[in-house]
């Protein structure tokens, strides 16, 4: 909702035209219409439309007469004709735009509601209305004082002055009707301007202040929703969604809006589907409804004792079963329909990365600098090795001379072990003398 030349400052303030958001191509304000024929002029011949339209406090729109041929243009300040006295709005559509939106909310030329635009706003004019406006945030707080003091069951939402300071719309929400004649006489008072009260719903209460919705964007009915539709509780349950009045209120306390947009989309999906009162008779015993899926098409049973088995069949066989039972016929069972959309959900695991293991994280993390030293410190070490290999004697052949070969001598393995069974000999001996040795002393 903002544009070009209005990005925020520091302070929150527009650096562009400086004027909190009223900027001249008007692309900041509510409910603003983007004039695509701007750029384009008119042919020959034609003459301009007569009316223009014109922005107040808070979204508020009028169309007025240019009865006095004035050049306007989107975002100049003018004065407009008042009851009574003059009013101070600023210029937001022009041309041939205005004839359709007159057409589109039945706006009539001739109609004494179509008022006159007196002049372009002269610089006194501007002040005036500057200095109401200042006023009118300090006189809420004291009109809400007044009103709790009084005990009436309303809310002053907002005060708009008029453009010459000479009057004070009080725009208040009430669920039941309110005697305020002791509540004007109060205010006339106070204030010393003259009062007018008027009741507004709650949804033009919020559409006036604006907010940030549950979606995080700005009110619809801020920014580009100008006609306000009945909304009931049936289109959630259509949409299926939970009859929770905190979630389904909206800013206003009624419920949301949007609520609307997507309901004759779910309308349509929903001819195709039985309905969830009607109970299919098997063989097996009787079912009911429990749940539908509409994007996909499904819709969930449960035998009558058994709820806690639930089967999902389609759309197509529910209705199939239906007819069935029409001519008095009755299915087997509904695991029938529903074995055909058992999904195998069973995936075998694959350990791809090793997020298996528990001491994955365990392991000391190796360095490329120990890695390196190491190398060094191997690959010098071979090098040592060759050379000390190459200096001592090779027993390889020379080269020219035939290599004579010596079959093991059978001599040489009888002496070892012979020698090894003398040794064994000679340890039994030494156990014998040292045995002996003890019992003597021990006699």
């Amino acid at each position: 909702m903002g544009c070009s030349s209005c990005s925020s400052g520091k302070d929150g303030q527009p650096k562009g035209c400086k004027n909190n958001g009223t900027c001249g191509t008007d692309g900041c304000n509510k409910l603003t219409v983007f004039d695509w024929l701007s750029n384009m002029s008119l042919p020959s011949g034609a003459t301009p439309f007569s009316c223009v339209e014109i922005r107040f406090k808070n979204g508020r729109k009028n169309f007025f007469k240019n009865t006095e041929n004035l050049s306007l243009s989107i975002g100049d300040v003018v004065a407009t004709e008042a009851s009574p006295g003059h009013d101070v709005g600023i210029i937001s559509l022009t041309g041939e735009l205005v004839r359709i939106q007159m057409k589109k909310k039945k706006a009539e030329i001739d109609s004494e509601e179509t008022k006159k635009v007196y002049r372009k706003a002269t610089q006194k004019d501007i002040d005036i209305w500057q200095k109401s406006r200042d006023k009118e945030e300090t006189m809420k707080v004291r009109a809400r004082e007044i009103a709790i003091r009084l005990e009436l069951q309303m809310k002053i939402s907002d005060i708009e002055f008029q453009g010459d300071g000479s009057k004070a719309t009080f725009y208040y929400t009430a669920e039941e009707r309110v005697d305020f004649r002791q509540l004007i006489k109060e205010f006339a008072h106070e204030f010393s301007t003259r009062i007018e009260m008027r009741q507004v719903g709650f949804r033009q209460e919020a559409a006036r202040l604006g907010g940030i919705g549950s979606c995080g964007r700005e009110l619809c009915c801020s920014t580009w929703l100008t006609d306000f539709r009945s909304v009931n509780t049936s289109a959630a349950r259509y949409q299926q969604l939970s009859l929770n009045p905190q979630k389904l209120a909206g800013q206003c306390g009624k419920l949301k809006c949007c609520l609307n947009y997507e309901l004759d989309a779910y309308i349509d999906a929903l001819q195709s589907f039985p309905k969830t009162e009607t109970k299919l008779y098997t063989e097996k015993g009787v079912a009911v409804c429990q749940k539908t899926d509409i994007f996909k098409g499904f819709l969930w049973y449960a035998y009558e004792g058994e709820w806690m088995n639930w089967h999902k069949i389609s759309s197509e066989h529910a209705n199939e079963i239906i007819e069935a039972n029409k001519n008095n016929e009755k299915v087997a069972s509904l695991e029938e329909f529903a074995s055909e959309l058992v999904e195998d959900t069973k995936t075998d695991f694959e350990n791809v990365v090793g997020q298996d293991s528990l001491t994955r994280f365990d392991q000391p993390k190796h360095s490329k600098r120990r890695r390196k030293n190491r190398n060094k410190k191997n690959n010098a070490n071979t090098n040592k090795g060759g050379a000390q290999k190459q200096k001592g004697p090779s027993n390889k052949p020379k080269p020219g001379k035939p290599v004579k070969k010596t079959a093991p001598s059978n001599k040489s393995k009888g002496e070892n072990s012979e020698n090894k069974n003398a040794s064994k000999s000679n340890k039994q001996r030494n156990k014998k003398n040292r045995s002996r040795n003890r019992n003597n002393d021990k006699a």
